[in-house]
């Protein structure tokens, strides 16, 4: 009988109980297992509540049971131990023992990474012992980088610690994240600024790209923020993982839609810093290819599309007919992932 798939969702807290059994389970199976646990760190393993509070906690479930866990932080808050102020932080990545192995861990370690993303965190960083090796190959493998400068402050007699960091944003002075509620209407009259600064909109094609609420119900949102002003200056949308927003993406790609930038900050590098962030996103998904639709006036897009690497998909360009009956053949670009 075939097993069942790895699913990996929020803590809920009727799972309380069982996260904080199967994170006591994995490390004391591990190479630390022989440490005494401390009162505090007792608490902390046991606090699910508390540590979905400060951040959130991701479970991955085979069947009707919860196997594995990760709980991302808000950097420098409660529970954090390496992080400053900006970034997040991953602590007690933990998979039952009779589930490493297939994944699962990478699995946990992707939803803390777009989690982290979402928040517009600088960086998810994370610590573990010297003698943890499978977790350090992990790490590296996912792309993360030894940050030698943070580990003498949290080693001790008993563990050396090592310090790892993912890279979260692509630019010093602006902040990729997720759109919050609240701007929905802003991020409207930004893509609506963008587009019809270059191009005569369609009513149909205007509707479209300004439902910006409609859109984000199903897709993610995601805003450059200028840090000094807090101005958007620029917005992507992409699906979330595992999910398409057009027909022209297939089984192992990822596409996105609304590229725009406010004309104010055009020549500053925002248009490539989101799509920069858009194959970021892509790489922690696993993604083969990053795909998306342009219509054939956009040619300034095209450029930056050529530019960074995407290369025409002539097979995949569809012709699509608008109420009023005109026709319009849209381009296709892709971008293979390594």
């Amino acid at each position: 009988m075939p097993e069942s798939p790895v699913i990996i969702r929020s803590l809920l807290p009727a799972d309380h109980a069982a996260e904080a059994v199967v994170v006591a389970g994995a490390f004391a199976a591990g190479p630390y297992g022989h440490l005494s646990l401390t009162e505090a760190r007792r608490s902390f393993q046991n606090d699910s509540g508390g540590r979905a509070a400060a951040g959130e906690v991701f479970v991955a479930i085979v069947g009707d049971r919860l196997v594995g866990s990760a709980t991302v932080l808000r950097g420098g808050g409660r529970y954090t131990r390496v992080s400053r102020e900006g970034e997040a932080e991953i602590r007690l990545l933990a998979v039952d023992p009779a589930h490493q192995g297939g994944g699962i861990a990478a699995a946990l370690m992707a939803a803390a990474l777009e989690r982290a993303s979402s928040w517009g965190a600088d960086a998810l960083v994370l610590d573990t012992g010297h003698l943890n090796t499978r977790s350090q190959a992990l790490y590296e493998r996912l792309g993360f980088v030894r940050r030698p400068e943070r580990e003498a402050a949290i080693s001790d007699a008993d563990v050396t610690a090592l310090v790892y960091a993912y890279p979260l944003q692509q630019g010093l002075d602006v902040r990729v994240r997720l759109m919050m509620p609240a701007e929905t209407e802003t991020v409207a009259e930004l893509i609506d600024a963008a587009y019809s600064h270059d191009y005569e909109l369609h009513a149909s094609y205007r509707a479209n790209i300004v439902a910006v609420a409609d859109r984000a119900r199903d897709n993610q949102v995601w805003v450059a923020e200028d840090r000094a002003s807090g101005r958007l200056i620029g917005t992507v949308t992409t699906p979330h993982a595992g999910r398409a927003i057009s027909e022209l993406a297939q089984d192992g790609e990822l596409d996105f839609r609304l590229l725009a930038v406010d004309p104010a900050a055009r020549r500053s590098g925002i248009g490539e810093l989101l799509t920069r962030h858009v194959l970021m996103l892509a790489r922690i998904r696993r993604a083969e290819r990053v795909v998306m639709n342009s219509g054939p006036e956009m040619v300034g897009a095209h450029r930056l599309y050529e530019r960074m690497g995407f290369t025409r998909m002539p097979d995949r360009e569809p012709i699509i007919v608008r109420d009023d009956g005109s026709t319009l053949q849209l381009l296709a670009f892709g971008y293979r992932l390594g």
